[in-house]
């Protein structure tokens, strides 16, 4: 299971900060995701499933380049944090 952390903004569509996972890599995850608490869908990604530009993944601490993020491996034991940045001006 991979562990996956989310931020506060998060959490409001979540109801949890923290839930375990099986996925393969971060797109399965966000399907996994969007599946359970269907409140994320369109908060992590487009219409065309790519990371919106506000969003960041973390993958055992670093962040995953935006670039391959989707498709980035995961391990049973990895952790991920998703964190949603506020814009605006």
């Amino acid at each position: 299971m991979v562990a996956v952390r989310l931020d506060a903004m998060l959490r409001e569509f979540a109801a949890r900060r923290e839930v375990d996972a099986e996925a393969t890599n971060v797109g399965e995850l966000l399907d996994e995701l969007e599946r359970r608490y269907p409140r994320l869908r369109f908060r992590l990604r487009d219409e065309l499933g790519q990371l919106r530009p506000f969003v960041k993944v973390f993958l055992n601490g670093a962040e995953v380049d935006r670039r391959g993020a989707l498709s980035a491996s995961l391990a049973s034991a990895d952790t991920v944090d998703i964190l949603h940045s506020i814009q605006g001006g």
